[in-house]
């Protein structure tokens, strides 16, 4: 299916979210559901056309010719030098569900895609870039192809909508069933016509909002980033995505209001260790004393004063430790149930839609829907055809200093560069940001190498990739594009980390305080897992996920010459041996994932930066404590002491002995509202956990 992806950096959750890109551009290529055709009337040929638009930008395009039960789909998109460009050849059975499907092409990130897929006797075969398999059919079911053009989506909803019940088993695994929500009379007076959105559940751990017009023909599919809409309509996109803020925040709602308990009066944590984050140690015989969303006291019960009503929660043979703080996230709807349920409750947005993520704040502060703090980083770029997917942008210098004015009257405490600033703008943008009270911190553009990004006044650099290519790339070779990560596939193992360059730049990061934010998990799935392999981060949760979620994690690594998987392995483990480099020169580091599934990669990032050599109770104080810090936040966070917020996760296990246990979270605790983990986690579609 085809999914809309998330504004981020490289291509994951979005572009996180996304994404990838925590969750706009990588998702993208990943699922979607998307668009449906008129059907042909009998033999007559037909052509649907339908447009791709990435923040008012026109980038692509589906066009689906229709003969009699013959389909052929052409489907493309650019994303910055990314993204798929696909035919799809079609015979349809009987109420819309396909018996031959073949697609060929490229995926977003350029692997050639060769997939099939035939029913025939009741017997459905299937092979793809990520499986292969086969089954006897005692009733109707969908395939979801691993490679699907929007079309496909579109057909899943009629298929639903002629079935019986409403649903339907799919293939390889799983079930869909679909949902009628919102109707809307669109367009001018002229041309108005009514359009239908419909929910399509069991896909991912949340519904898919897909437009159907009065006679059930694929009419659009929105989001804040990118959106697919009939040729000529673009103009009802906005009128489209309020009704889907509309429908997400209900749906966020039933699932605030079914789980979480808040905490009225005192509580009190009882019989466990405590993780003291601004020292990183655990500490034996304290129990935690609150009221509400703050913490009271910590320390020896028999020397606390406990109200008479106090609530015992005892955690006996647990460790609590402060919420985590994923430190580079792209907010979607969806995500912050993830992210409690995982103990992280505080986030770094580094770059949304403005009014969207506010709406969302909003929400996650009122109690209406379940989430962690969220800080917002204004996301800027220069115009061009490989400018990120934002509405924010750049040009001049009067316009570079009006953006940060923008965000910094927003209280924005961050601005985030993105690679198609022009470099005599960066500058503009550095000074005009402190003078106004934020930090600044990015990708680095092109025309610069992360050098000059250090000495022009940043103060953190997204992404460990931007390290590597400030050796491996000059000025003139075009990081936009997907060279920022095939070179360093390629190169990063020949990078003499103990060399005199490499030597005088960890010095000049570490003598200025510029924070690095590695997002290790990225690249561990773009260069170290297998075409047919789960990513790391997912691997503990895989079997929980609705099946089709978990088939779209596989074979989203970068493609390469066939026989240089070990290289590029090679160049993951050389990645990781930079961060651990970075540590020990004294280079402050933040926990960020910029990944798909949030929280679950946070716990893979800690876990690779033990890998690298840093130790486990290092490693949750720079996702608590110093995180707080670095954002200026330490006196009300980050730590688990008397006035702070009680931001704070139970966990069955000690992470600061084996970083894995950062995954055994039982209770999560944020704003008064105490969580269950495994009801967070049921309540948004995954499958109970084992006991």
């Amino acid at each position: 299916m085809f999914a809309i992806s998330r504004p981020g950096c490289p291509p994951h959750r979005f572009p996180r979210r996304s994404r990838g890109l925590r969750r706009l551009v990588f998702a993208l290529v990943l699922t979607c559901l998307s668009c449906a055709h008129r059907e042909a009337s009998s033999g007559k040929s037909t052509t649907a056309r339908y447009e791709v638009w990435t923040v008012g930008r026109k980038s692509g395009s589906q066009v689906t010719e229709v003969s009699g039960n013959e389909r052929t789909v052409s489907f493309e998109y650019n994303d910055r030098g990314r993204g798929p460009n696909l035919r799809t050849q079609m015979v349809l059975g009987p109420d819309h569900i396909p018996i031959l499907v073949e697609t060929t092409g490229v995926t977003y990130l350029k692997a050639v895609v060769a997939e099939r897929f035939s029913l025939k006797d009741g017997k459905a075969v299937w092979q793809s870039n990520v499986d292969e398999g086969e089954k006897v059919l005692s009733q109707p079911a969908f395939y979801v192809s691993a490679n699907a053009v929007p079309e496909e989506s579109a057909l899943l909803a009629r298929a639903l909508l002629a079935a019986p019940t409403h649903r339907l088993s799919l293939l390889p695994q799983g079930e869909a069933r679909i949902e009628r929500m919102e109707e809307l009379e669109i367009g001018p007076a002229d041309r108005a016509q009514k359009v239908v959105q419909y929910a399509i559940h069991g896909i991912q751990t949340s519904p898919w909002l897909i437009w159907l017009d009065r006679d059930d023909n694929f009419f659009a599919l929105v989001s804040p980033w990118i959106s697919i809409i009939r040729e000529g309509w673009k103009d009802a996109i906005p009128a489209l995505l309020a009704a889907n803020r509309r429908s997400w925040a209900k749906h966020s709602e039933t699932i605030a209001k079914r789980v979480g308990r808040r905490l009225t009066g005192s509580w009190m944590l009882r019989g466990g260790r405590v993780f003291d984050s601004e020292h990183a140690k655990l500490i034996s015989g304290v129990s935690v004393l609150g009221s509400g969303n703050r913490i009271r006291a910590v320390g020896p019960e028999r020397e606390l004063q406990i109200p008479a009503d106090s609530e015992v929660i005892d955690v006996s043979g647990k460790v609590v430790i402060p919420g985590l703080w994923d430190m580079h996230a792209h907010l979607f709807e969806a995500d912050g149930p993830l992210y409690v349920g995982c103990g992280v409750t505080t986030v770094r947005d580094l770059g949304n839609d403005i009014e969207v993520l506010g709406e969302l704040r909003e929400r996650y502060d009122a109690g209406k829907a379940v989430g962690p703090r969220v800080i917002p980083a204004g996301l800027v770029d220069g115009p061009g055809p490989l400018a990120a997917p934002t509405g924010v942008l750049a040009d001049t210098e009067d316009a570079a200093r009006a953006v940060v004015d923008r965000y910094a009257d927003l209280k924005y405490p961050q601005i985030k560069i993105y690679s198609s600033v022009k470099p005599e703008l960066v500058p503009i943008i550095v000074r005009q940001a402190h003078v106004r009270g934020l930090r600044v911190s990015g990708h680095i553009p092109f025309g610069m190498i992360a050098e000059d990004a250090v000495k022009g006044g940043f103060d953190e650099l997204q992404h460990i990739n931007f390290i590597f290519l400030n050796f491996l790339a000059d000025r003139t070779v075009d990081t936009r594009t997907p060279l920022r990560f095939t070179l360093v596939a390629e190169h990063a193992p020949e990078l003499d980390l103990e060399s005199a360059r490499v030597e005088s730049f960890v010095a000049l990061l570490q003598k200025r305080g510029v924070v690095v934010d590695p997002t290790l998990t990225v690249f561990e799935e773009q260069f170290a897992t297998g075409r047919r392999e789960v990513p790391a981060a997912y691997r503990f949760i895989a079997d929980r996920l609705p099946p089709t979620s978990r088939r779209s994690l596989m074979g989203r690594g970068v493609p390469g010459p066939d026989g240089k998987e070990k290289d590029y392995r090679g160049a993951f483990r050389a990645l990781q041996q930079m961060v651990a480099l970075l540590w020990r020169k004294g280079v402050p580091l933040v926990a960020g994932t910029d990944a798909r599934l949030p929280g679950f990669a946070l716990q893979r990032e800690l876990e690779l930066y033990v890998n690298a050599g840093l130790t486990p109770a290092t490693v949750v104080q720079l996702a608590t404590f110093n995180a707080a810090k670095i954002m200026k936040m330490a006196d009300r966070s980050g730590s688990l002491v008397a006035g702070k917020l009680a931001d704070l996760a139970i966990i069955d296990g000690d992470p600061t002995i084996r970083i894995g246990d950062i995954r055994r979270v039982v209770s999560v605790m944020k704003d008064g509202l105490l969580y269950d983990s495994k009801e967070l986690e049921e309540a948004i579609g995954l499958s109970a956990r084992p006991n």
